[in-house]
């Protein structure tokens, strides 16, 4: 790989199958805060296997610090196998919750009318306010939130979770 490879700056992830124990989410974690490196997001769950969890994690970084991350993430005992996401077909999907606040009800047809089109669920709601639950890809939900920016500005509240991923099958979608 040349230098000019080597330099790209993008987003890449890494899946990790590790131990299942106390202290392994603040082990991994503290990995990258001890030596620099920052997190985009970080999600963990149990698997089929309760004494085995899975994390997804994104990182923003160029390939020669993202060697250094997968060599140090195999170094640690709690981990049991890396696999590179960054170039392989994945399905992955993140949570994101937007409350639009202060609507009047043509607003609010207007809500329900969007989170139909984006397959969006509506899962609360007031008179004047409405909850979505959205569950997409990374680059799909950014996009609703500029959406509703746009639509509803200084009236949205928004949370994202990271995101999870899992080898694909015949199809990607990220």
């Amino acid at each position: 790989m040349g230098k000019a490879a080597e330099n790209i700056i993008k987003k890449r992830w890494i899946s990790l199958y590790v131990e299942n124990e106390i202290g392994v989410l603040a082990k991994i974690s503290g990995l990258f805060s001890g030596k620099s490196y920052n997190l985009d997001s970080l999600t963990v769950g149990e698997t089929e296997d309760e004494t085995i969890s899975r994390m997804t994690i994104s990182v923003t970084s160029d390939e020669s610090t993202f060697e250094q991350i997968k060599k140090q993430l195999n170094r640690c005992v709690e981990v049991i196998k890396v696999v590179d996401f960054t170039d392989i077909p994945i399905h992955m999907k993140e949570i994101l919750f937007i409350k639009v606040n202060s609507l009047n009800a043509g607003e609010k047809e207007e809500v329900f009318r969007i989170a139909q089109i984006y397959g969006i669920s509506v899962i609360d709601c007031d008179r004047s306010n409405l909850l979505l639950e959205c569950v997409h890809t990374e680059s799909k939900n950014n996009g609703l939130i500029k959406l509703f920016k746009n639509s509803f500005p200084n009236r949205i509240e928004v949370i994202k979770g990271g995101s999870v991923a899992i080898e694909a099958i015949s199809m990607a979608d990220r």
